[in-house]
């Protein structure tokens, strides 16, 4: 049993490699077969436990709120059948002290239950630093700069080229031009260069589309997963803007392309907790030249391929005069950490290769352990954001599931069922659950660009339409695996073609080392009618989307 669910996250493909230009095989055509891992089927394996942490979740936010229409009936039930005479008699049959007494008491439970509830937070506006024409290359000229470095063998750089046919990357990345020195490039000196070159750069965007002033923020998230100097990215970012003494700063390193996230959960955090009336940054950036693997191991030259040069930078506010010109506002956010499992942890893993190179190792279980952990996510997150007739058909498909014995037996006899006819066929889809349409919760999806084969797995499960995955799709194009900051890339892209109107939701979803899956939800406060000057895609976004 467990070799055929093995077998059943394998795909196989038949390339053709072209015409073989030296050795015994010379000028024959030449193929391979490319075995890949599918992302498991995790919509139909949902797990109850999941979906009851997302129900708990609802109801220790909701109680409240479901009292307010039973009341609203028990009082309508009773006023409504008194003419307007009979109701100012009994409101005169109450002395005054009485309804004045009342009518405190209500103001005291409104004011109470407002200033218990957190803050809303909003994101006023946020930058995506667009580096310069001059680091720009296409497919070929970055074979052709891993060449120059006189690091990289032939095959090493055939396997590259390979990979970065089939990655959905296109011909406007953006590298470092030091990768092809022969030096060594993961210094100290290369690091801090490239944060100060786009961390800079998206931050003096924001603090010109924002008009904030530097000093102004309360609160500094930065991160940025394998680059972590002393002082810290965020010492470096107070220092060069000067900004004030009792600023609260955080420096988060090691999480991976979802550390976004949960950097954007912590700036919550500290806006809702004892900081009223404050603005808090988010930086999410990666270093693509420290991060540069110069070895032999395949597994290790794949993030090669994918990594590019990105950061984005988020202003957020727990301020409630914003609510008027604010963006949008953070509606969710779900975690989910899979570090417990051991394949998980090791399934994105930062070692030394046989020949002491370092670099980051990707394991074959990496599509495995992220549709396990996506699964566990989006379960988690559905009671929040789908609709009830969707919450309903979902939740009484899975107890149905869970315990019709028709459909335990099914289950444990799926094997023998694919043989059986029609009555067999009947039989399995008693067993399996709803699928929840998730087109019905959003308007919007942003997807962590972090390949294709990634975005097409994403696309089958969760049947989702070109339209829905337009902006993964061109951001991974246009700029690559830029890791934490993608998501942003990507809104910025539904946002120059205009397509974010007043109370659209929008999903941000990253996956990140450890094994992370997070998700954000954001509702549009207002439409954005004519994108920024400096928005990264203003001079391209005519010609997009392009065909893949």
């Amino acid at each position: 049993m467990g070799s055929s669910n093995e077998q059943d996250l394998l795909s196989t493909e038949i390339v053709n490699r072209g015409i073989e230009p030296s050795g015994p095989n010379a000028g024959s055509p030449t193929f391979s077969v490319r075995v890949r891992r599918r992302l498991p089927d995790f919509l139909q394996s949902v797990n109850l436990k999941y979906v009851k942490l997302g129900y708990h979740y609802l109801i220790n936010h909701a109680v409240y709120l479901a009292t307010i229409p039973v009341l609203v009936l028990v009082f309508g039930a009773e006023v409504g059948s008194l003419s307007r005479e009979e109701i100012w008699n009994k409101l005169w049959d109450y002395d005054i002290a009485t309804v004045i007494g009342f009518f405190g008491v209500f103001v005291l439970t409104v004011c109470v239950y407002f200033m218990s509830r957190p803050r809303s937070v909003y994101l006023i506006d946020f930058a995506c630093y667009k580096p310069s024409d001059e680091l720009k290359v296409t497919r070929e000229e970055f074979i052709d700069l891993a060449r120059k470095s006189g690091k990289f063998d032939e095959e090493t750089l055939g396997f590259k080229k390979r990979i970065l046919q089939a990655s959905g990357l296109g011909d406007e990345t953006y590298v470092p031009r030091s990768i092809s020195s022969s030096d060594n490039i993961t210094t100290m000196k290369e690091g801090r260069e490239e944060a100060s070159m786009v961390i800079f750069g998206a931050l003096d965007e924001l603090f010109e589309k924002t008009r904030v002033k530097p000093k102004d923020v309360g609160v500094l998230v930065v991160n940025c997963s394998i680059f972590n100097p002393t002082p810290s990215l965020s010492a470096m970012v107070i220092n060069h803007y000067k900004m004030r003494g009792n600023i609260l700063s955080y420096n988060l390193g090691g999480m991976g392309c979802s550390a976004g996230i949960i950097a954007l959960d912590l700036a919550r955090d500290m806006l809702q907790s004892s900081n009223p009336n404050s603005y808090a940054v988010v930086v999410s950036t990666e270093m693509v030249g420290y991060n540069w693997y110069v070895g032999r191991d395949k597994s290790m030259v794949i993030p090669n391929c994918f990594f590019r040069m990105g950061c984005s930078a988020v202003m957020l506010s727990n301020r409630r005069r914003d609510f008027r010109h604010a963006k949008y506002r953070l509606e969710h956010i779900v975690r989910t950490h899979k570090a417990a499992d051991d394949r998980s942890f090791r399934s994105v893993y930062q070692e030394e290769d046989e020949q002491g190179f370092k670099g980051l190792k990707i394991s074959r279980d990496l599509m495995e352990v992220g549709g396990e952990a996506l699964k566990t996510n989006i379960t988690t997150l559905g009671p929040l954001v789908l609709p009830f007739s969707e919450q309903l058909l979902f939740f009484a498909a899975l107890l149905r599931r869970t315990f019709s014995p028709a459909a335990k037996t099914v289950t444990s006899s799926s094997t023998t069922a694919k043989t059986n006819g029609a009555k067999s066929s009947s039989s399995s889809d008693l067993s399996k659950p709803y699928i929840p349409d998730y087109k019905l919760a959003f308007e919007h999806f942003c997807f962590h660009a972090a390949s294709k084969a990634v975005l097409d797995e994403l696309q089958k499960n969760l049947g989702l339409s070109e339209e829905n995955m337009e902006a993964s799709r061109m951001t991974l194009q246009r700029f690559g695996n830029t890791s934490s900051s993608g998501i942003w890339y990507e809104l910025a892209y539904l946002e120059a073609k205009e397509s974010v109107r007043r109370g659209d939701r929008v999903w941000q979803i990253a996956f990140g080392s450890g094994f992370k899956c997070n998700s954000v939800v954001w509702k549009a406060m207002r439409k954005v009618k004519k994108p920024a000057r400096n928005n990264p895609w203003v001079d391209c976004i005519s010609r997009y989307p392009v065909a893949l």
